[in-house]
């Protein structure tokens, strides 16, 4: 049985914690140790596409991401628990679907009042086009933007370090310091999130979608959903009609 809700009954503390409905770009969660979330403000639950506290509660982010971003946030989780503190980190993340942003996050350990760790808390905020955090990023920003406008298109990464003013080995190394990904990583990524759209918001072929999402064989796109999604395309969308 779930208790995580119970951690959070104290007045005080939840006076405190409803104080973050006032940011209005921030974005606020508290999870146990399991990763279940306990809570959360009302912008986070807006982003997540919930009506209410009650659907949020006692589920954990593979109800509501992608597989593979899901296990992203799980084991960052799994991080933070052991220890390791996030300050500022700035990150690439969806702010509607098949659009990204950047944002700044923070994670810490949540503890009782014996001090002992009963989970994790954190919050992230958007950041806008003039926030000087984001002049720490501009040598990736431009590549981009690029894959997520042109992502069915052929990209190289020769062409995106030419056009960030890189080296291919300097972008690779930036890539992997804010993205944690290579390039054509990250491209692959944005191309399959793409095709997922399309499987459930259109009744296109299986061929069809790979090739708009720039994939040149059907048969390399199933493998790499399946890799990605963990179901095959067709599968994918048969379980969501």
């Amino acid at each position: 049985m779930f208790h995580g809700k119970n951690l959070l009954d104290d007045s005080a503390v939840k006076q405190i914690i409803t104080a973050f409905d006032l940011l209005q770009d921030v974005l606020f969660w508290v999870k146990d140790i399991d990763s279940r979330f306990i809570y959360c403000n009302s912008q986070f639950m807006h982003h997540l596409g919930c009506k209410d506290m009650d659907h949020l509660i006692g589920k954990n982010d593979y109800d509501f991401s992608p597989p593979h971003l899901a296990k992203q946030y799980v084991e960052d989780d799994q991080r933070v628990l052991s220890g390791k503190l996030v300050t500022n980190r700035l990150e690439l993340n969806s702010i509607s679907p098949g659009k990204l942003g950047w944002f700044s996050t923070s994670k810490r350990i949540l503890k009782n009042g014996n001090d002992d760790i009963i989970g994790t808390y954190g919050l992230t905020r958007h950041l806008q086009k003039t926030s000087k955090a984001l002049s720490n990023v501009k040598a990736v920003d431009a590549p981009v933007k690029y894959i997520q406008k042109n992502y069915h298109k052929a990209i190289t990464v020769e062409q995106l370090a030419k056009d960030a003013h890189l080296s291919v080995s300097a972008l690779e190394r930036r890539f992997r310091k804010y993205l944690a990904k290579t390039p054509n990583q990250f491209i692959n990524e944005v191309r399959l999130d793409h095709a997922r759209r399309l499987l459930i918001e259109s009744q296109l072929p299986i061929a069809d979608i790979a090739f708009q999402c720039g994939f040149s064989e059907p048969s390399y796109f199933s493998k790499q959903f399946f890799k990605m999604f963990g179901e095959q395309p067709l599968q994918y969308r048969k379980s969501r009609m």
